[in-house]
């Protein structure tokens, strides 16, 4: 299969592709390599498949149309796997017009791309973030999603009504998956475990916002690479799959779990709740393992251990 995965030098993209060479498969990445974090890292991460005979890097951006027009004309892509977004809740609210020009004009050049070139498959990184500030737990796929309480949030609620339309209207196969909080090996350093590590390890004060009940529900990267994979071999129609553990751990029972691995005490500092963030993610996962195969393995003390594991060999890099 020749798929494309916009992102795909990122934390999820590198981890999928690498997975795609893995069995076989054409892949081509198409990253922009912007400043959100260190570019370096990226290029780190894809570094393993440069020299691949089956992989091609395109850099640039999702919103530049020439340059789609070139990649769309040089392959006959089975399959676009679209990661590549403005990530991040808080920062969101600082640009959101950023936000709306990279998630939703970005995803919808994509699907020009899939309807002027008749790609089969769509696959579409959406957001547990849909949810807002959702009172039934776990979150359902047809729980009620129109209330996001951050433009990233609303951008990829956008992003799933959008891919329905062009499903609708031109009969591509499209899935939407919701990641909830993803981590793992090659995690972004933004992200709250791998933030809440280097602190530790660093012997710095970790921010905790609200006085830590908040819950969230982690994905280790493994899991979430078996869903997509099981979501492009069964992509047909149009589908939202909820993809996370199904399982939910307090912030600061989560802060305890790092500080234990890495070896020492966390020290808090104590900040208001801020701007965005919601009390608790969820995921319903039935519908995931009823239609895709989809089975979660990696329990969080397991997770958490791996991770750090791999921070402590790799931290002068992080």
């Amino acid at each position: 299969m020749k798929l494309l995965v916009t992102g795909g030098a990122g934390f999820i993209g590198s981890h999928l592709i690498e997975s795609l060479l893995k069995h076989g498969n054409h892949v081509s990445c198409l990253d922009d390599f912007n400043n959100y974090y260190t570019p370096s890292i990226k290029w780190n991460n894809i570094s393993q498949f440069q020299n691949h005979t089956d992989f091609k890097l395109f850099e640039g951006d999702i919103r530049d149309t020439d340059l789609l027009e070139k990649i769309f004309r040089a392959d006959k892509f089975d399959c676009i796997v679209h990661l590549a977004a403005r990530a991040g809740v808080r920062p969101s609210l600082k640009e959101p017009m950023l936000y709306q020009d990279v998630n939703i004009k970005g995803t919808m050049n994509l699907l020009e791309m899939a309807k002027q070139h008749h790609i089969e498959k769509f696959i579409f990184a959406s957001s547990s973030s849909v949810y807002g500030n959702n009172k039934k737990v776990p979150f359902a796929e047809d729980d009620f999603v129109d209330h996001p309480i951050s433009p990233y949030a609303a951008t990829k609620r956008m992003g799933e009504i959008i891919c329905y339309t062009y499903h609708h209207l031109y009969q591509i196969s499209i899935t939407c998956l919701r990641f909830f909080t993803v981590y793992g090996p090659r995690q972004r350093p933004d992200m709250a475990i791998h933030r809440f590590t280097r602190l530790i390890h660093d012997g710095e004060k970790i921010p905790m916002y609200g006085d830590g009940s908040s819950k969230r529900d982690y994905t280790f990267i493994s899991d979430i690479i078996q869903g997509i994979n099981l979501a492009i071999e069964k992509c047909s129609g149009y589908n939202i799959y909820n993809l996370g553990e199904s399982k939910t751990i307090q912030l600061r029972e989560l802060i305890q779990l790092i500080a234990r691995n890495v070896g020492t005490d966390a020290t808090i500092e104590r900040l208001p709740m801020q701007p965005g963030d919601v009390d608790i993610t969820f995921a319903d996962i039935q519908k995931a393992r009823a239609e895709l195969g989809y089975a979660p393995s990696m329990n969080m003390e397991q997770g958490i251990a791996d991770f750090v594991k791999w921070f402590k060999e790799h931290a002068s890099r992080a």
